[in-house]
């Protein structure tokens, strides 16, 4: 073997070596769901069902945020999952974690809007979630000037554009499209006025 190429590769090696040990520790990434919010999204494989575990999710870390404590919340199913403890982190992560919820959110509607587009469902799950995303805009607004920490900062700034997104989107629902009361609350009254 020529000595030259091989000098090259050793001194290659040393320097990719070197450049891994002065990196410093690689900060594993941080997951968006606590795994029994992860559990609950398995669970519910209906799209607005579904859709509610998204908002509360990032309601029990907007209550974190503003000093309160999360809301119990109730099963809506016996079978269905806990939702286990509180999501813990600094205040950029739990932003953060909002961000990438909503991300998913969204991701889940595209997704279920390409296989079905005429899926009533679809139009329901973005309606709860443009509701949500209203709320949050307002919220950012009040915690962006209470922060100078650029990665809360960021946070909020990514949690704002996936609320931009989803509001957008809702603009191009048909007028009527969306009943203003759930279909499930709708059928329990429809039950009540039959005779039986």
């Amino acid at each position: 073997m020529n000595p030259l190429p091989r000098r090259q590769l050793i001194w290659s090696l040393a320097v990719v070596c070197c450049s891994i040990l002065f990196a410093g520790p690689v900060q594993a990434q941080r997951d968006h769901l606590t795994d029994a919010e992860t559990d609950l999204i398995r669970y519910w494989q209906e799209l607005d069902k579904r859709t509610d575990v998204f908002i509360k999710a990032a309601d029990r870390r907007f209550a974190i945020i503003n000093g309160a404590t999360p809301a119990p919340i109730k099963k809506v199913d016996k079978e269905e999952p806990d939702w286990g403890d509180v999501p813990k982190g600094t205040r950029a992560q739990l932003l953060g974690d909002i961000a990438g919820i909503l991300d998913e959110a969204i991701t889940n509607i595209d997704n279920s809007a390409t296989r079905d587009p005429k899926n009533p469902l679809v139009t329901r799950a973005l309606k709860k979630l443009t509701n949500a995303a209203n709320g949050y805009v307002d919220q950012l607004n009040s915690l962006k000037t209470k922060t100078t920490n650029a990665d809360e900062v960021d946070a909020i700034e990514r949690i704002n554009d996936e609320a931009k997104e989803i509001i957008q989107a809702s603009g191009h629902l048909p007028s009527g499209a969306v009943e203003d009361e759930p279909a499930d609350k709708k059928d329990k009254k429809d039950k009540k006025k039959k005779p039986e």
